[in-house]
C-alpha cells in the first residue's frame, strides 16, 4: 500500500468529553541503589527480605509490584531497567525510542523489552553487547533533546518519529496519537520527518503520523484505526458525539453518514475499581447501546482479542459498512 504523504497540517485536538480515563501521565520512577562494599551486608539482608532486588550489575531497585496485568508489568521492567541504566552510565546519551516514549507517559503497544538510547558517537564492542540495551549514534539537534524526571530524553516529537520508523505501524500509531494527546508539536514532526528522508522507516513513519489523532482515547482504539487503514477502508472519526432518546453519547470511532460505530472494550472497565460497580456500569452500557440502536446507530463493538485477528476484524468491519450504505 502506498504511504499517506503528509504536509505541515494542524492535528485535531483532544477532546474534552466524560468518561476520558487514559490521559497521558508520565510515570512515577523508583530511587535506585548502588552497590559498595560499605553496603553489602546491608544490601544482602534487604535483597533476602524482598525489599530490594537487583535489576542490573551494582543497581538494586525496591522489589516491582506483582499484582499487575502482563501490559503494565512489561512496562515497570522496562522503566526500572532504563532508571538501572541511568545510574550506571556516564558518557553522554539520551533515552530515545520506546524507552523515551515510556518517560514521556505515552502509550505503548506490544512493548519490546529492550532500553534504548541515542548516543552522538558509536558505542565501543562491550557497549554494543551488554544485554537488553540497544544503542542507536547519530546526530542530535538541540531541539530534539529533551528531561524528563531528571533523565535525558529524546524530545516527544523525535520519539514519535524514532518510534514510527522503528516499530511496527500499529505501535508507532499508539505512541503518536498519545504524544498528540500529550502536546507534540505538529510543526517540528513535520521538519524531523523532512529532514529524515531517505532513512529507514521513513514511509511508514509519514503514514504514521499522517494518521495521529489526538482524539484517540485509548491504545486499543489506535491499533483499530491502523488496522482500518490498512484495510483500505474509509478513515472513521474518532470521538463522535452521537444524539439519542436518551442523551448524547461518545462514540469511539464512527462512520458518521453511514451511521456504523465502533466501541473498544478493554475489558478494565468492568472489573470494578476507580470504575465503579461492575453490575451497575454493564447496565448503563446496555442502556447507552439500545438508545443508540433505537436512534439508528450499527455497533460493532471490539476487544483485545480483535486485534490479534485483524483479517477477522475486517470482515466484520466490511460487512457493517455494506449492511448501512
Amino acid at each position: 500500500m502506498t504511504a499517506v504523504q503528509p504536509t505541515s497540517r494542524s492535528f485535531p485536538s483532544a477532546p474534552r468529553r466524560p468518561g476520558d480515563s487514559h490521559p497521558t501521565e508520565r510515570p512515577l520512577l523508583p530511587a535506585p541503589v548502588r552497590f559498595s562494599e560499605e553496603r553489602r551486608t546491608e544490601l544482602a539482608r534487604r535483597t533476602a527480605l524482598g525489599a530490594l532486588e537487583r535489576v542490573r550489575r551494582g543497581i538494586y531497585l525496591p522489589r516491582a509490584a506483582t499484582d499487575l496485568g502482563r501490559a503494565a508489568a512489561r512496562r515497570e521492567d522496562v522503566l526500572r531497567q532504563v532508571v538501572a541504566v541511568a545510574e550506571r552510565l556516564s558518557t553522554p546519551y539520551w533515552f530515545s525510542h520506546t524507552s523515551a516514549a515510556l518517560l514521556h507517559g505515552c502509550w505503548t503497544w506490544h512493548l519490546p523489552r529492550d532500553v534504548h538510547l541515542t548516543q552522538l558517537r558509536a558505542p565501543k564492542g562491550a557497549q554494543v553487547a551488554e544485554q537488553h540495551l540497544h544503542r542507536h549514534w547519530t546526530a542530535l539537534p538541540a531541539r530534539d533533546r529533551s528531561e524528563v524526571a531528571g533523565l535525558p530524553v529524546t524530545g516527544l516529537e523525535r520519539t514519535v518519529v524514532d518510534c514510527a520508523r522503528a516499530g511496527t505501524g500499529p505501535q508507532g500509531l499508539v505512541v503518536a496519537d498519545s504524544a498528540l494527546r500529550a502536546g507534540a508539536d505538529p510543526t517540528v514532526l513535520t521538519a524531523i520527518l523532512d529532514e529524515s528522508v531517505g532513512k529507514r522507516g521513513i514511509r511508514r513513519a509519514r503514514t504514521v503520523v499522517a494518521l495521529a489523532d489526538a482524539r484517540a482515547e485509548s491504545p486499543g482504539e489506535s491499533v483499530v484505526r491502523w488496522t482500518i487503514h490498512e484495510a483500505g477502508l474509509p478513515a472513521p472519526v474518532p470521538a463522535h458525539e452521537a444524539t439519542t432518546a436518551r442523551g448524547r453519547y461518545w462514540l469511539d470511532l464512527a462512520w458518521p453518514d453511514l451511521m456504523v460505530a465502533i466501541e473498544f472494550d478493554g475489558a478494565v472497565k468492568y472489573s470494578g475499581g476507580e470504575f465503579g460497580d461492575p453490575s451497575a456500569r454493564i447496565w448503563r452500557e446496555k442502556l447507552r447501546h439500545d438508545a443508540l440502536t433505537e436512534a439508528g446507530w450499527l455497533v460493532v463493538r471490539v476487544v483485545w482479542a480483535d486485534l490479534t485477528a485483524p483479517e477477522s476484524l475486517e470482515r466484520r468491519l466490511r460487512a457493517a459498512l455494506r449492511q448501512h450504505r
